[in-house]
Formats: C-alpha cells, structure tokens, sequence
C-alpha cells in the first residue's frame, strides 16, 4: 500500500492561502491527498524519504508530520501517514535523503542581506579567468555611481590559476566603473575608477593598522592590506554607494532564498563592522513583522564605537533584553565584538598580532556587565595567546560576579590549546567554529608549518571535552555562505583549493560534522531544546538534498544543495522533481544585481576541481603540479 502511495502524483489540494514563503500550497505534482482518519490533523506530510533525524533515540525515520510549524509525527510511513489526518499536504519525498534544517552559528545575515544584491559572487568560481569574465561583463551593466564589488567568499587557491587578480586585470576589465575586490580579510584590490571614487591620493596617510600600498611616485596603486587590522578594508567599503531601501528588502529576501537553497534555515547573526544598531536592523525587522523571514534569525549585537564600548552595551542593555522576540526573530546576545582591543584579526598572511595591554581593563569591565545583566556573550578569538588572556579576564570576573550558567561561547578558535579547552568547560562556555581554514589553511600552513595546520581548529579535542561546539560560516567577507564547504572541510580535511589540512586524526565523521551544523547548533542561541533535529516537539525545518550527504564521495560533499527545504511547515525552497512547490519568482531589485545574472554560490566548480585533483595528489601549494589546470 505505501508503495503505491509513493507513486500516485498529479492530484492537487484546493485552492489554499500562501504561506510565510508567499507560495501557494496546491503548486506541486508531488502532492496528493488520501482519505485517513485523522489523529494530528497535520499541516503537511512528507513521506517516502530518508530522514536522518539527528535524534539518537530514533536516529532514521521516512516519514515525518508537522502542525502549526513543529513536527508532531516521525517514524515509518504507515505510522505516520496514518496519524497525519486526510487534511494535510502530503510530499512525497522519493527515497531522497533529508535532514533537519541547517543552522549557521556564525553568519552575517543581517549585513549581508543588505548589500547581497550589489555584489558579485565569485564563491566557486572555477578560474580566475571566468572570475574576470563576470567581472567585466557586470561593469559594463553597472550603472554609475554603483561599484562592482567582489566581497570576499573566496580564496585564489580555489581558481585554475592558482593565484590572485592583478591591479592589470582589474584596470582592463572595468577601466571606468570602480571596482573593489575584498580578499578575505588580508586585503583589498582597487583599480584606479575606485581610487578616485574613494578619494584615496598621495596625500592620504595610513590609517593605524593598514596600509595603502604606493608606487615609486608615491601613488596608491589600489592594493590596501590589512596590517592586521581590517579597518582600513571595512572603512574603504562603506564609503561605496547603497542600495535603496525598497532594494535592501530585496536583497535580502534574496540572500535567505539563496540560503534556503543550500538547505539553511535558522542563523545566529554575528553582528559587523559598521553595521549600527538599531539604525542598519530596521530592514529585517520591517521583514520579521511582514511575517517574510525564511530563515530564523537569533541576533547578536555588535560595539562600534571602540573605547566606549561599554557605554554601548550600558545603553542596550536598558533598551533590550536577550530573548526578546519570537521563533523567527530574537535578540541572542552581545558580540561577537565585546571590546576593539580585544580583536585579534586572523589575516594569516600576517603574524599573530598581540592585544594591547589595556585589553584586560576594558574586556573586564564590559563582561562583568554584561554578567551581572544575564546577557548571554559570544567574543571573536582566533589565538591561543589571546584566548589565555580573555580567560583570564572571564574566571576574575566570575570570582567577583557568578557565570551560574550564564550562555557564552567564543567565536573561530583556531589554536586554543587542550589546557584552554578545559578552562573553556569550567565556565560552562561553548567554541562555535567555522570553515575559514577551508579558504585560508594555505596562508596558515606556510606560516605555521603542518603540524599546526593538521588540528586547527582541533575539534576533536572540543567534542572530546564535552563542550558544546557549533558550526558555521563566518560569511560572507572572510568565506562563503556555503555550510557544505564547511561539512566538507571537516570530513576531508581539504581546503577549497584541495590541500590537505586536517589529519586523519583530527577529521570528524560525516555524523558528527552533520551535528554541529544542526543539533549542535541549537545551544548556542538557547534553543537547544527546540532546533536541531528532526523530532516530536522540535520545530518543523528541514533539507531533503540534491543527493545523499552520507554516500556521495568526500570532494562531492560541498556540491551538495537542497531540492525542497521546509521552515516551519512551509516551503521556502523547491527545485528539480519539486518544482512546483517552489515560490513565486521573487524579480531583482535593482535590475543589475549580479546574482540576478550569475547566481551565488556557483555550484559544481569546486567539487569537479578536487576530483581532477585528486588525480594528483600533493600537499603543496604552487603552479609546478599539473592540476593547477583543469
């Protein structure tokens, strides 16, 4: 009987009201309706796949129920399709593989949102000729004042060539329109449209921390680095034009319809640099109130104003309160910036910077704050050194002002030693990671030999200490939005260009990696007992792939996308057999947005390069192997 239930399509609901998605939900073939007694009286069916729950109790299902955006039926089709009830939309999933909705634990949704549809993706982006092709091709649509901007999501080790744009290139691809291409955040390329749009001439100092690189005239060339303080990268940036507001809605409808795509459907957001609050949020909250959120968004808030970040969070923690909102939109914490002293940038090509010694004074003071108000905090460290130094501050604050419980967790964690690891645990704190060694490992391997290369991040030690550990992306400036070249990084230990990192025995299973992106995510915005997994109770998301996370080969593993993903009971996402469930076309706002004509995240490129690569194998990094081409 289930069998053949399986293959009856082409039988459509009555007409029904859009959902949070905007899309009706009568459009697909896929859905049918059968007459059952009904006992949940769900919302929608999903049956016929392969679920991994991510509940250890019941860790496979095929089936799965949701009613008023949780799940309330999983297990076996009989089970659950007979509990469903005749009223419920009913998707036959086709054996493909689903699991709970990815979480990002570390996105700059929020800002990035805003200026998605001014940018142009090269984030999988084959050859670096195909990079400059785009490129071209966008200035010539670009209208003016508009730049094109090329913001981060890629590293030179990920293209055929194997190697950066030249200021030449960039200068004879768009001679007129200014073009600005971040490169992690180590530095930034401007050709000389941009210089002039900027104002940047002979006259114009360093700015403390960076550097504006000068030919022998003493004229900026358009390479700005990062000595290692991004600032001079940030600062550059803002000073490009913006997008409408009506078009900063678009964009960032788009950015979560793009993240949908890729099976994402919660985020905690980071904060940003020149990202103001409550000044650069009133778009996401204007698309929270609109109920037109696709992905659930726990926000974090983030100082601006070094040497009055204390003031800051004085202010807002009068305004606001940790919690406030609802299961789309809610207020998570402060960070991941507490203090600017405290800022160890990770620009690899760079040393280790070292924090100045009035980072203990003005650390303490704003965590004991934020301690004795109850806000959960997050902080960026990507060192050891400074990781020592942070606990330090964090166990005498404790001593004075009790944790008790109290959520926090640092933010990258590169280096934190077994010792740091411990202390992490003793103050019930959590290490939410991400895949930046995927696109920086090559810059960290030449500086810090293998060995150090081979665990970092070492979260095998992390999991092993019992910590909570969370995965994420830390996109869209320093790596991709893509959460499986993160699930990728961690099960092969390659980086986007291919070279090994992690050892043997510093790699995680694809269940456990899997984890961090969905059931582990959940702690780190206090909803742990509500994401994550797909189970009685728990909120209703949810991914079914484009092919099966758990069989495809490792260097596939990043190509993966969603072909239906579920927020809430709605669907946000459709593509392939799933079609016509998607939403309504959403038109781009302005015309020339870049991924109107080339998308995001290109898909394919990266995992067909490792395959020819893996041809070849190598640990170095360089133009003499033959698998720079392909």
């Amino acid at each position: 009987m289930i069998r053949t239930i399986g293959r009856i399509v082409g039988v459509l609901a009555p007409r029904l009201t859009p959902t949070r998605s905007g899309s009706p939900v009568d459009r697909a073939s896929v859905i049918l309706r059968l007459p059952m007694t009904a006992t949940t009286d769900a919302d929608l069916l999903l049956f016929n796949g392969r679920i991994t729950t991510m509940d250890p109790r019941a860790p496979e299902a095929s089936a799965a129920a949701i009613r008023d955006g949780r799940f309330v039926a999983v297990g076996d089709d009989a089970d659950v399709l007979a509990r469903a009830g005749a009223s419920a939309r009913k998707i036959d999933l086709r054996g493909r593989r689903a699991i709970p909705g990815l979480i990002d634990s570390h996105l700059h949704l929020i800002r990035g949102g805003l200026t998605y549809n001014s940018e142009l993706r090269w984030d999988g982006v084959a050859s670096l000729a195909e990079a400059l092709r785009r490129l071209r091709a966008q200035a010539q649509i670009t209208p003016p004042p508009q730049w094109v901007r090329v913001v981060g999501g890629w590293s030179e080790f990920q293209f055929a060539e194997r190697r950066m744009p030249t200021l030449d290139e960039l200068n004879a691809a768009a001679p007129d329109t200014p073009v600005f291409v971040l490169h992690l955040y180590s530095q930034a390329l401007l050709n000389r449209a941009a210089l002039r749009a900027v104002g940047y001439t002979r006259d114009t100092p360093d700015p403390p921390g960076g550097v504006i690189q000068r030919d022998r005239h003493g004229e900026p060339t358009g390479l700005l680095v990062a000595k290692p303080n991004a600032w001079i990268l940030y600062a550059t940036l803002a000073k490009g034009p913006r997008l409408s507001p009506d078009e900063q809605r678009n964009s960032t409808r788009h950015f979560m319809r793009e993240l949908n795509r890729l099976g994402i459907t919660g985020a905690i957001d980071a904060g940003g640099g020149f990202q103001q609050y409550p000044e650069h949020y009133q778009i996401i909250e204007e698309l929270a109130a609109a109920k037109q959120l696709t992905v659930r968004l726990a926000y974090n808030l983030f100082t601006q104003r070094p040497g009055q970040e204390l003031d800051d969070f004085r202010q807002w923690s009068q305004t606001v309160s940790p919690g406030r909102g609802d299961e789309f939109y809610r207020l998570n914490g402060a960070g991941e910036m507490l203090v600017y002293s405290a800022a160890d940038f990770e620009d690899f090509l760079e040393p280790r910077p070292d924090l100045p010694p009035q980072m203990e004074a003005q650390l303490e003071a704003v965590v004991e704050h934020l301690v004795a108000h109850r806000w959960p905090f997050r902080l960026h460290a990507t060192y050891d050194e400074s990781i020592t130094r942070m606990l330090d501050v964090f166990e005498a604050v404790n001593r004075r002002v009790p944790f008790a419980g109290l959520r926090w967790f640092f933010d990258h964690a590169e280096t934190v030693s077994a010792r740091n690891i411990d202390r992490i645990a003793g103050l019930g704190g959590g290490i939410a990671i991400q895949h930046r060694m995927a696109y920086q490992g090559e810059h960290f391997l030449h500086r810090y030999g293998p060995e150090a290369a081979g665990d970092a991040p070492p979260v095998r030690r992390m999991l092993a200490a019992g910590i909570p550990v969370g995965g994420g992306t830390d996109a869209t400036r320093v790596a991709s939005y893509n959460p499986w070249v993160g699930l990728g990084w961690l099960v092969s230990g390659r980086s986007v260009g291919g070279t090994e990192l992690l050892g043997p025995g510093a790699r995680l299973s694809r269940e456990q990696a899997l984890r961090l992106y969905t059931a582990g995510n959940g702690w780190f915005s206090g909803e742990d007992g509500q994401r994550g997994l797909v189970a009685e109770g728990r909120l209703g998301d949810l991914a079914v792939l484009s092919d099966d996370y758990f069989a495809v080969p490792e260097a596939e593993i990043r190509d993966l996308t969603s072909v239906l993903t579920v927020v809430g009971g709605d669907v946000v996402h459709a593509s392939g057999d799933f079609g016509g469930l998607a939403p309504p076309p959403l038109p781009f706002s302005p015309e020339w947005a870049p991924p109107a004509r080339y998308g995001g995240y290109d898909p394919g490129v990266v995992a067909r390069a490792l395959r020819h690569r893996a041809h070849h194998p190598h640990h170095h990094v360089g133009l003499a192997c033959p698998c720079a081409v392909f």
